[in-house]
């Protein structure tokens, strides 16, 4: 089958996109990628990983209104020539939305050339929009509506003939919310490739910087919303009790400095390396120097459907991960025994489970041999593709 993915971004890179459509044509399918070039004028046709790209330059400025998607229509009508011409020039046989920003475009699109459509949340955009500054900002209250991306959002998962989410519990949450049929819902989350724990190059600066500590890891985006001040917070007690602890930041937001400015006041800032974002090929090397991960994400309606790529990056190398109780990811730390879970903020309880696997060796040890054969036998991405091969393999619509 041709497939055609439509992404209202630049590419590379967005993994989640390329590890589809790389088990798609590895399965046999042809893909077409729609992305985006900011700046330019031009149309550009190349290869990349045997994706066929289809670049469409855009003006710069267009990024910059995307929040304004669903309140006014000039992003998509600024989008939907180029849609218009992808579907008529690539040839392809199924539209693959990569989230929903660009779904009304492409439905508007679609009115005539009726191909089936497949609709893929990449998160529950709706609800975590309102944890952005910009949306939260005077003039983002002013101009920007969540409810209104929510109401749009229901109407293209109605539409849609079959819709991908991340999690079992995002997909419980269509099927009660939207009364989307279950069987129209395929749950594929983003999960590591076997590369990424099989073959790796390893710097060895890193392993050594850390080696004489106990290292506690977060890897990805830093804002507050993802629970680092809890981390810091517990640093004092941590210490007590394990003096040679290390709590190492692999990321960046905003909230960086008042990340940076926490460490300070709670007089641990000697204990907390906030190294901003690093090249994803260290990942790796900052996992083996660790002890354990950390995700200690408040709950919300967002982070209680996705999970962190981190969890399964960290459980890879047989790393324990000490996890909110956010309910995808406790629910996935419990069944498979991999990590330790506290409730949301509660510094006390955090504490509690960074100390315990430390103290027991034991118990270490059996949720890392957990972690990893979870990773091995049922969660990495060559097993969860599946679902989207099946997907492909069968009738799309049921209309």
């Amino acid at each position: 089958m041709r497939i055609g993915m439509i992404l209202d971004e630049k590419f590379p890179p967005d993994p989640r996109v390329e590890n589809e459509a790389m088990s798609l044509i590895a399965a046999g399918h042809e893909v077409h990628l729609y992305c985006l070039k900011f700046g330019s004028d031009s149309r550009e046709k190349v290869i990349h990983n045997g994706i066929h790209l289809h670049r469409y330059g855009v003006p710069k400025w267009l990024r910059s209104i995307s929040a304004l998607a669903y309140t006014i229509p000039l992003y998509h009508l600024m989008l939907k020539p180029s849609v218009k011409d992808f579907i008529e020039t690539s040839g392809v046989e199924v539209l693959h939305i990569q989230d929903m920003r660009s779904a009304r475009t492409v439905f508007w699109c679609n009115a005539s050339a009726k191909l089936p459509v497949v609709l893929d949340l990449h998160e529950n955009r709706p609800e975590i929009m309102k944890f952005y500054a910009h949306v939260k900002s005077f003039l983002g209250r002013l101009l920007i509506y969540p409810s209104w991306w929510k109401k749009r959002e229901y109407e293209y998962i109605r539409k849609a003939d079959r819709v991908i989410v991340i999690t079992d519990a995002a997909k419980d949450y269509y099927v009660e919310e939207v009364g989307k049929p279950a069987n129209e819902i395929v749950v594929v989350p983003n999960s590591v490739r076997r590369n990424f724990y099989e073959k790796y190059q390893l710097d060895q600066e890193i392993i050594e910087r850390y080696k004489d500590y106990f290292t506690i890891l977060y890897l990805g985006d830093t804002g507050l919303r993802r629970g680092l001040k809890t981390a810091i917070a517990g640093m004092p007690d941590i210490l007590e009790k394990i003096p040679s602890a290390k709590l190492v930041i692999v990321g960046s937001s905003k909230d960086d400095d008042t990340l940076k400015a926490y460490s300070k006041e709670m007089g641990v800032e000697k204990n907390v390396d906030h190294l901003g974002w690093q090249k994803f090929p260290l990942f790796p090397s900052f996992i083996l120097a660790s002890d354990i991960g950390i995700c200690p994400l408040h709950r919300n309606l967002h982070h209680d459907t996705t999970f962190a790529n981190k969890i399964f990056q960290s459980m890879a190398f047989g790393k324990p991960i000490v996890v909110s109780d956010a309910t995808a990811q406790a629910r996935l730390v419990k069944k498979y025994d991999s990590g330790e879970v506290f409730t949301e903020r509660q510094v006390d309880q955090y504490v509690a489970a960074v100390v315990k696997l430390y103290q027991n060796k034991e118990h270490y040890h059996r949720l890392s041999g957990n972690a990893k054969r979870a990773i091995e036998e049922e969660l990495h991405w060559e097993v969860y593709s599946r679902e989207i091969l099946k997907m492909y393999a069968g009738p799309l619509t049921n209309h």
